[in-house]
């Protein structure tokens, strides 16, 4: 792994951390399960699929500077995908999606795609 990708796990892992710790906080001061609705999984597999598309998208960002984007929303898509797949059968066993099932998936996929955001910028404006 290159420098600026190794900088992106650690500057994502430590965001992360530190949302799932406001996260985990939030939930116990109101008395709701803490590691239920998937919590971990959602944060560790956000976090991954982070990477990848981050780590594809430097090693791509010289012979396809001009697709980054298109390529960047495929990742998105992808982070999706992984969701209707695997955690949203799980969260609508009981029928419906609760906000706290919601908030699970959407606080670390909502931080990852800022941060992935603001470093595809920095990679289209050649700063990496």
């Amino acid at each position: 792994m290159s420098k600026p990708v190794i900088g992106f796990c650690i500057r994502l892992l430590v965001a992360l951390s530190v949302v799932l710790s406001i996260h985990v906080s939030i939930l116990y001061l109101y008395n709701f399960p803490i590691f239920n609705n998937l919590i971990i999984y959602s944060y560790v597999i956000n976090y991954v699929l982070a990477v990848l598309i981050f780590d594809v998208l430097y090693k791509l960002r010289i012979k396809y500077l001009d697709l980054l984007g298109f390529i960047y929303m495929g990742g998105s898509f992808l982070k999706f995908g992984i969701y209707f797949l695997f955690f949203n059968p799980v969260f609508k066993q009981n029928g419906t999606v609760s906000n706290l099932e919601a908030a699970s998936f959407l606080a670390p996929y909502l931080l990852c795609l800022i941060i992935e955001t603001f470093y595809l910028i920095k990679l289209l404006n050649n700063k990496l």
